[in-house]
């Protein structure tokens, strides 16, 4: 059977992972977070008192920045190891939240995290979820997705998230998080978050996660098929 690459972008909380992780396990890809990375990176900053304001930090540091992703066949979950540990839990963490976006801005960072992505694709087989996907890291993907919902949906969604994960927050202060996370990943100068023009546009603010899988799903078959 033919294999593609499925390239899944759009908003915070918008459900990218979890559609991109429901539809690699049924059509047997290889699922990749690409956010993911870039919270392990953000949190490798964090730890090691990284000044990504200085792009001579930033340049010595990458290299010290081992990312893999390590399948979990008890759910179905992929987890994102950082040299080596399990960081899946640690990069939902406000804190990380709050400077994903700004770290995810720097170019050294965008170009080290692409490179990484590209490699992983270059088998095909692969459904990856982030923000340049598309319009970046893969620009002739057989099938582009762009998901949107609307934001009182995906506040809701997200603070859902943290309180089954114990994290402490507000409403106040999820809402204030993914309105500046959505400005700064719209408007930073290397890979804005935007929809590639042959995207398909899927709005899941009232769909369940079942049928927004079939939706994509169909897509993909057609594709494969085709």
């Amino acid at each position: 059977m033919k294999k593609i690459i499925i390239a899944i972008d759009g908003y915070s909380s918008c459900g990218k992972s979890t559609l991109a992780k429901q539809l690699a396990k049924k059509l047997n890809y290889i699922f990749v977070d690409s956010g993911a990375m870039y919270r392990a990176i953000t949190l490798y900053f964090l730890r090691n008192h990284i000044d990504w304001n200085k792009p001579n930090e930033v340049k010595k540091s990458l290299p010290e920045i081992h990312l893999d992703f390590e399948y979990i066949e008890e759910g179905n979950q992929s987890h994102i190891l950082l040299n080596g540990e399990n960081v899946d839990a640690l990069i939902r963490d406000m804190l990380v939240s709050e400077n994903v976006s700004a770290v995810s801005t720097i170019k050294e960072v965008r170009d080290f995290a692409v490179a990484q992505q590209q490699q992983m694709g270059k088998k095909k087989g692969i459904v990856m979820d982030g923000r340049d996907i598309g319009t970046t890291v893969f620009p002739t993907a057989a099938l582009k997705v762009f998901v949107t919902a609307d934001i009182a949906v995906r506040v809701g969604r997200r603070y859902k998230e943290m309180v089954e994960k114990g994290i402490i927050a507000s409403i106040e202060e999820v809402q204030n998080n993914l309105e500046l996370r959505d400005y700064i990943d719209s408007n930073r100068e290397v890979s804005p978050l935007r929809k590639a023009e042959d995207a398909v546009v899927l709005d899941n603010s009232n769909l369940t996660r079942e049928e927004q899988l079939q939706i994509v799903l169909d897509w993909a078959t057609k594709k494969i098929d085709g």
